[in-house]
């Protein structure tokens, strides 16, 4: 399976540690790489930004429109559809960006995974199916599609999860984020919910939570 393009943001150092960052649909990997100032890191902080774009496909929720996906939406609402095997495929693309970052050196256990709305519902299923420990999982303004039939991996039972919606999102209704936290429960996680008087979107004060999170799973100084 060939790599997925990504946009690369590399230290002024050697890397030790890398996240992996996926945008939401109709999105590209550029979004949240302008988040990055904002996150106010050490400057010697030996962190590996990566954010891969998704491949463009017809959607169907946007009357078929072709733009950046991680699978297609077939209806929205609480019970949304969606295409669950795309949705697979694109995991396993991510743990192909995983797998990569080991091969250059970088300790499974100092890679984060982080996804926003479509990206952050790829995470997931990626995440918690990584066959290697992970450093952490970050999900923001998102919802957990395939809780019900995912097979977990024992590597990463243990993995920290920060989970980030707003209050007012429209997109992805809140108690579709709590749902997923209470699945994650079920499934013997302890996630950390976090809500934020907003819409689908990121504030300041998330991202300095985020940063903070960052800096405390990854020991930046």
């Amino acid at each position: 399976m060939p790599i997925l393009e990504s946009v690369e943001v590399n230290p002024k150092v050697k890397p030790t540690a890398t996240v992996i960052w996926l945008h939401g649909l109709g999105s590209n990997g550029h979004d949240f790489e302008a988040i990055l100032p904002e996150l106010n890191l050490p400057a010697n902080a030996p962190v590996r930004f990566i954010f891969p774009h998704a491949p463009s496909m017809p959607v169907t929720v946007n009357g078929g429109m072709v733009m950046p996906a991680w699978y297609d939406i077939l209806e929205m609402g609480i019970g949304r559809k969606l295409d669950k095997e795309q949705l697979l495929e694109s995991s396993e693309k991510i743990s192909g960006l995983i797998d990569r970052e080991r091969a250059r050196g970088i300790a499974s256990d100092r890679i984060v995974l982080a996804g926003f709305s479509q990206g952050g519902a790829v995470a997931y299923q990626t995440a918690l199916t990584y066959p290697h420990p992970l450093a952490g999982l970050l999900a923001l303004s998102t919802y957990f599609p395939t809780a019900k039939g995912i097979k977990t991996a024992a590597a990463n039972r243990q993995i920290p999860i920060e989970v980030m919606h707003g209050s007012y999102d429209p997109v992805v209704l809140p108690s579709l984020g709590k749902a997923a936290v209470e699945d994650l429960e079920d499934l013997g996680y302890a996630p950390q919910w976090r809500v934020y008087p907003m819409e689908h979107q990121v504030c300041m004060q998330q991202v300095k939570e985020i940063a903070a999170w960052l800096k405390h799973i990854l020991k930046l100084g």
